[in-house]
């Protein structure tokens, strides 16, 4: 009689899915990086936390270890490609809640590349934190049983779908931080007793430098 307790622990097919949609969304960002390498770094250099000269090789930095953990992720998987990237998302999430906690939300996340100006948010911190434990979920100890052909099909649907919904989200929650700026950019406006619609006259004499 065999006493060995079943091995419990999440399912491979959840796990290989989760890690091949945050390895998909890593390999994309990179990517959207590269269209306008430029701007991305503009991106960079707007959050104010490295110094210039250093600007340029930690912009490099960021597309190579987004390329290299995305790519990790999708053929290999493992905890330890999971934990490289759960690394990088709280290190984006740090550099995003350094801003927010200064005032900075009307600069660039850098996210999107050149496809659309996502302005800093709180919801972007906690989009990050919900991949961060996608990723991390993936470390826990795996049930052990053989994968069928079946299976394999799971995974590429499920995968495509996470991409797919993450993507339908994160568009939905950028143009709800452009709107919130939009509004905060009118408050200031409005309160600082600026009327651009009628300017001051000029009162200086006639014929003076201005």
């Amino acid at each position: 009689m065999d006493l060995t307790a079943p091995t419990v622990g999440i399912d491979p097919a959840i796990a290989i899915t989760l890690r091949a949609a945050l390895g998909l969304l890593l390999v994309v960002a990179a990517w959207h990086k590269l269209r306008d390498f430029g701007a991305f770094r503009s991106a960079l250099a707007a959050y104010d936390l490295v110094p210039l000269s250093r600007q340029a090789p930690a912009a490099m930095l960021v597309v190579a270890a987004e390329l290299v953990v995305g790519t990790s992720l999708i053929l290999f998987g493992g905890p330890a490609s999971a934990l490289a990237a759960a690394a990088l998302l709280a290190l984006y999430s740090g550099a995003i809640a350094a801003n927010l906690l200064r005032g900075r939300r009307d600069i660039d996340c850098g996210c999107a590349g050149p496809a659309r100006r996502v302005p800093l948010g709180g919801g972007l911190v906690v989009r990050n934190l919900i991949l961060i434990g996608a990723a991390l979920s993936t470390c826990l100890p795996v049930a052990q049983r053989p994968l069928l052909w079946l299976d394999a099909v799971t995974i590429g649907a499920g995968a495509a779908a996470l991409v797919l919904l993450y993507q339908t989200a994160d568009a939905a929650m950028a143009n709800v931080l452009q709107m919130q700026n939009l509004e905060l950019r009118a408050l200031i406006d409005s309160h600082s007793g600026i009327d651009t619609r009628h300017p001051t006259p000029d009162t200086r004499p006639e014929g003076s430098l201005p």
